[in-house]
């Protein structure tokens, strides 16, 4: 059946179309010099129209296009389109029932997927995306069309929620799951630990996404969902001990995790390990050769007594060196230097040693020639820094040399050789679950060794606890950014806030909260309080009144009572204290730094030293030259890192923290916490 334009509808139209033909599953429309064939699966509507002499034929396709046939004589047109358009609804009707059978397939899959009982992670989600996708790629009707049929339109709706809205689909489906996990396995979340897991807790634990962030501010009980979520994985049967990898950043919270591990999940088959410990297992089991670890990376007085000693040395043999290093102390670190032999200043040494340590331990860091060191430093202090490692290379030759005389390495050595060994396949992952404590703290080159072991087995899934609130070791090159873009570098995932503090009071809570997120860049979380306290349990003081503090402590305090006084460097600890075993006997008093009361807690905190000037708190801005070159760059907001120290001061507290200040040279902290309403007060 064909329907033709008529002779003077042809010549009045001057349309490139002027006949069509029905075919069996389509139509054909055709001029002198043009044709268009046009099947029914195309075909999203039929028109017919009447012009003022002729009739028209409307054929709509996907993308907005439109075919038109001009000039043809109106009545034939009107019979034409009813037996097309009669033919094409039934062939529709008939097509519409394998759509049918198309989608619904699809839609029993993902069903299936609800039934298995699991946590749907991101990565499952685009997967049913892409089924969907795949399946409507399959159909013989356009998708336009699904909604004009009935038995279409339900299964069409479903499929097109999944398309358009799939992380709303996502997380009611994970929440559902999630109850219902916390519903049926109430028994495990209530004795896993020595209290009961409190919701957001359980949450964390169950999550089931291939890498997951649990953010948690100070006491909310981070490594007890650590711990936990080790159980949980035994329990399910999703991993067996073997398969379990549990990371910490130092022995001491390694130990402590293991022994949390014996008297919770009661067994002994899973050890925490920190980074070097690992590194030194992965070219244990990789190589022939099992390196010994030297014995000054774990005696800092050995350590600071050689690059001192060499330091020493270098001065005293080369003048070059000596002017050298007087330059560097005065005009960058603004240090007043002795006339003289400057280098032999007790004083001046023991002050400077430290730093020798950090800035070797970087370059160690860095790894590579001194070449590709110094062009990798940012441009503008390339110059500096290269006189700088001139001076700093004495130092490295000399460490060196004792690493060769152990016939040891160092920690960075380690790590690099496990990387290495791990990229060229000598060792082979058995850890189907890497689950690492204080997150905040990895630096790059750690991130690099979990990279590589998960670059083995793209299903091995990682489980990282930290807060970027207490993150205070960019000197030692943790990079923050590893953090708060955690997904960006561990691959997408979740993250989960643990949002109740078991430490602190509420007014410790807001105070401290209030302070760190006036830095926009810190990512915000709740963290609730359990207790209740009053407007003087963050209180500030002159710094001339700590024997009178401590005077009165001594008269309500508890013998079992803990107090930490803490300053921002260990050379600014109170004289006093010296004293204060016989002074104030009964009670139980710690100094340390900031840094070092990481991960402690104590009834009552004082911090001393808010004070300006080189040995201020917060540290002047300005960095050395060593740190511009090997640190990740410093962040867009004055005092960043200083601001979290004094989170973490503050945050060690249960009770009461009492903030001590100079008055001739108040800290910038000072009036920032005034503006907070925190109280000052003249005496305790």
């Amino acid at each position: 059946m064909e329907l033709k334009a008529t002779s003077l509808g042809k010549r009045l139209a001057q349309h490139p179309y002027d006949k069509v033909v029905l075919l069996n599953a389509g139509v054909k429309v055709s001029g002198v010099r043009h044709e268009y064939l046009i099947p029914f699966n195309q075909l999203l509507a039929i028109h017919c129209k009447r012009g003022l002499v002729w009739g028209e034929l409307e054929f709509v396709l996907p993308a907005e296009k439109v075919v038109r046939l001009h000039g043809t004589e109106w009545a034939e047109t009107q019979r034409f389109h009813h037996h097309l358009n009669m033919l094409w609804q039934q062939w529709s009707d008939e097509m519409s029932k394998v759509a049918e059978q198309v989608l619904r397939q699809v839609l029993d899959d993902i069903a299936q997927s609800h039934e298995q009982k699991k946590w749907l992670t991101r990565a499952q989600t685009a997967g049913m995306q892409q089924r969907i996708q795949q399946a409507l790629t399959a159909l013989p009707l356009p998708v336009s069309r699904l909604d004009e049929f009935e038995n279409c339109r339900d299964a069409w709706r479903q499929c097109k929620a999944w398309l358009t809205d799939i992380e709303r689909s996502r997380l009611e489906h994970n929440q559902a799951w999630t109850d219902e996990m916390l519903t049926q396995h109430a028994d495990f979340f209530s004795h896993i630990e020595s209290s009961p897991l409190n919701p957001a807790q359980a949450r964390a634990v169950v999550n089931g996404e291939h890498s997951l962030l649990v953010l948690a501010g100070a006491g909310s009980g981070k490594t007890s969902v650590l711990v936990a979520r080790a159980g949980w994985l035994l329990a399910r049967g999703e991993a067996t001990p073997e398969q379990i990898l549990l990371l910490a950043f130092g022995r001491k919270a390694a130990q402590e995790m293991d022994e949390r591990i014996q008297s919770r999940l009661h067994t002994n088959d899973i050890s925490a390990r920190t980074f070097h410990a690992l590194a030194l297992h992965i070219i244990q089991q990789g190589s022939k050769k099992a390196p010994v670890i030297s014995k000054l990376e774990n005696d800092t007085g050995a350590r600071l007594s050689l690059f001192i000693k060499t330091w020493q040395q270098q001065c005293s043999e080369k003048k070059a060196q000596a002017k050298g290093w007087r330059q560097w102390l005065e005009e960058e670190l603004e240090w007043t230097v002795p006339e003289g032999s400057f280098w032999q200043d007790e004083k001046l040494a023991r002050r400077l040693g430290p730093r020798l340590d950090r800035w070797v331990s970087l370059i160690r860091m860095h790894g590579g020639s001194q070449a590709e060191m110094i062009e990798s430093a940012p441009e503008d202090v390339r110059a500096l820094f290269s006189k700088r490692v001139k001076l700093m290379a004495p130092l490295l030759k000399a460490w060196k040399t004792a690493l060769k005389e152990e016939n040891a390495v160092d920690f960075s050595g380690l790590i690099h050789q496990a990387i290495i060994l791990l990229e060229k396949g000598r060792f082979v992952s058995p850890w189907k679950h890497i689950l690492v404590d204080e997150f905040q703290d990895i630096s790059p080159q750690r991130a690099a060794l979990l990279a590589a072991l998960r670059a083995q087995n793209k299903h091995t899934s990682l489980f990282a606890v930290g807060d970027d609130w207490q993150a205070i070791y960019r000197f030692s090159g943790a990079q923050l950014s590893l953090t708060t873009a955690f997904h960006h570098y561990f691959g997408e995932g979740d993250r989960s806030d643990l949002d109740t503090t078991y430490r602190f009071n509420s007014r410790i809570g807001e105070i401290a909260n209030r302070f760190i997120q006036q830095n926009p860049h810190q990512l915000a979380k709740p963290l609730n309080s359990l207790t209740a306290g009053d407007k003087k349990a963050v209180t500030m003081l002159p710094d001339d009144q700590l024997e009178a503090l401590l005077d009165k402590l001594s008269g309500f305090v508890k013998a079992e009572e803990r107090i930490l006084v803490l300053a921002r460097y260990h050379h600014l600890k109170p004289a006093m204290l010296d004293k204060a075993t016989t002074r104030w006997p009964k009670l139980q008093l710690d100094f340390m730094t900031i840094h070092a009361s990481k991960g402690q807690q104590a009834d009552y905190v004082i911090v001393v030293g808010l004070q300006d000037g080189s040995d201020g708190f917060p540290a002047p801005a300005r960095e050395s030259v060593m740190e511009q070159a090997l640190l990740p760059g410093a962040e867009d907001f004055p005092d960043a890192e200083e601001r979290r120290l004094l989170y973490v001061a503050m945050t060690r507290a249960r009770h009461r923290v009492w903030l001590l200040f100079s008055k001739e040279q108040p800290s910038r902290f000072v009036e920032i916490l005034k503006n907070m309403d925190v109280p000052t007060a003249k005496k305790p």
